[in-house]
């Protein structure tokens, strides 16, 4: 299923992780309390030596995650739940006993160099320059800088919080519209430049932004506001978006109804403004208790961004997902690596959509606001086809013969309807499949182990080492999709795809 050679895989030994506490919810209990999910250092099996790193403790100026004892789903919601779920996957991929994967652990030393190679190659030995994973990068597709020179358009008597304001609306939409668009759709963009995937996407999405899709003022087209998103339709989505029979996009209709969905959410006029903007975010955040200033730089924490995100947009997701005491909890699902426990701790969160729109909305206000935020270190990596497939390609992953034909029989199924991918197969399952589920959480894991690794390698410490989301930049997101360019040059697919609906991946 790719470039590097397998071997067998060889068993981990065992974890000792006392402070995750497979039992349940006393460990987690402790954990999320205390923020000392540490290990001690551990050979866990061939080819990796490194310690767990830490999950990081709970800082004096950020509020403390909700109690999971008391408020399972308001944890399960949040972003310390992420990372801190995920590690029971991780633990049990460290010891090989994922329910639909093997793991081989000889491998990660040349997933680590590959990673290396690729932020060496494009960035070598300026390492402090990789810019933050963001969606600004991909509006600056080919090398044309469209954010800039859509700010250069806006008169100057616009200030810059309102330039700030206008760029958040058109992140947020453009995220939003992020989930992956299959391997048949493109995009001609007014330059006569044809772009793909998630660039596609990004200069579609900010071609609609300036030609007024999502704006009810026909003064003012440069922005989002609800009025406009509430009269949103598939059929507009669709001209916009350039979709046709020949030119078939994934979950069409999911990204239409995540839009529309926002337009309503949008009516909450504490977050976002009697106009009900995505961008008067901003205005909430500067004016919020937990804001402090230093000097004129405010500061801002994470979690209290992440309550926006998650708190404001919760009426966009599909209420068919998850639930737990009749609470929806977005993008979180059972997964079988989870250690046998009734309810909620059967379940991990991912909130990948959230996390990528938290990376995305930190760039323009900092690079616009100067706004400094406390708690990056909270986010994790994001599991997504890219990142996850990097690890499948190069066979530290490899999906169980069982799984493999299950897949497979999906793919052919799937392949008999028009439109739909017929070539270079490759297993198939839909975001909920327990193969999904494992693989996303093991990706979240791994992604932690990488940095550390990659770090190493290129000679960095703590002061000047790499942060995640610079290596999801320059490393694992870019390596995970040049390798799939090259194991699947006629679809450039991932090594295992997913029906999307247009709302997780």
């Amino acid at each position: 299923m790719g470039l590097f050679s397998k071997k067998s895989s060889s068993r981990a030994n065992s974890i000792n992780n006392d402070h995750i506490g497979r039992s349940g919810r006393k460990g987690s209990q402790t954990s999320v309390a205390s923020g000392s999910m540490n290990s001690p250092t551990t050979s866990y099996t061939q080819g990796y030596t490194g310690s767990l790193p830490s999950i990081p403790a709970v800082d004096a100026d950020l509020p403390p995650p909700p109690d999971p004892a008391l408020d399972p789903s308001g944890y399960l919601r949040s972003i310390y739940a992420v990372r801190q779920r995920s590690r029971f996957v991780l633990d049990a991929a460290l010891k090989d006993q994922l329910t639909n994967f093997t793991v081989d652990m000889s491998k990660f030393p040349e997933v680590a160099d590959y990673v290396v190679s690729i932020i060496k190659r494009d960035y070598a030995p300026d390492y402090q320059t990789i810019p933050p994973h963001g969606r600004w990068q991909h509006f600056d597709v080919g090398g044309t800088p469209r954010i800039d020179n859509l700010m250069n358009s806006w008169p100057a008597d616009v200030d810059v919080t309102e330039r700030t304001r206008r760029l958040l609306d058109l992140f947020l939409v453009s995220v939003l519209l992020d989930a992956g668009a299959g391997n048949n759709w493109q995009y001609k963009a007014s330059n006569g430049k044809v772009y793909r995937r998630s660039e596609g996407l990004a200069v579609a999405s900010l071609e609609m932004f300036t030609n007024g899709l999502f704006s009810s003022n026909p003064g003012q087209k440069d922005q989002v506001d609800g009025m406009a998103l509430k009269q949103l339709t598939v059929e507009k989505l669709a001209a916009g978006l350039q979709v046709s029979e020949a030119n078939p996009i994934e979950g069409l209709a999911g990204r239409s109804s995540l839009l529309i969905k926002l337009g309503e959410a949008m009516d909450n006029q504490q977050l976002f403004g009697v106009d009900g903007r995505p961008g008067n975010m901003l205005d909430y955040l500067l004016q919020h208790p937990t804001t402090k200033k230093s000097g004129v730089t405010p500061i801002v924490t994470i979690p209290t961004l992440w309550s926006v995100l998650m708190d404001g947009l919760a009426p966009i997701w599909p209420q068919s997902r998850t639930q737990f005491d009749g609470i929806s909890l977005g993008d979180a699902w059972p997964c079988s690596s989870m250690p046998p426990a009734p309810g909620w701790e059967r379940i991990v969160p991912f909130h990948k959509l959230t996390q990528w729109l938290t990376y995305s909305l930190l760039v323009p206000m900092s690079k616009l606001m100067g706004i400094m935020f406390v708690g990056e270190q909270l986010l994790t990596g994001l599991p997504e086809y890219r990142n996850g497939g990097l690890l499948i390609d190069t066979g530290l992953l490899t999906l169980k013969p069982n799984q493999t034909k299950r897949g497979i029989d999906r793919y052919n199924e799937n392949a008999k309807k028009a439109g739909q991918p017929n070539m270079e197969v490759v297993p198939m399952f839909t975001p909920d499949d327990d193969v999904i589920v494992e693989w996303r959480a093991a990706t979240l894991g791994f992604l932690d182990l990488l940095l550390e690794e990659v770090n190493k390698k290129l000679g960095l410490g703590d002061s000047d080492g790499l942060k995640l989301a610079q290596m999801l930049e320059a490393g694992t997101w870019k390596g995970g999709r040049e390798l799939a360019e090259v194991s699947r040059p006629n679809t450039k697919e991932p090594p295992i795809m997913i029906l999307s609906d247009g709302t997780v991946f």
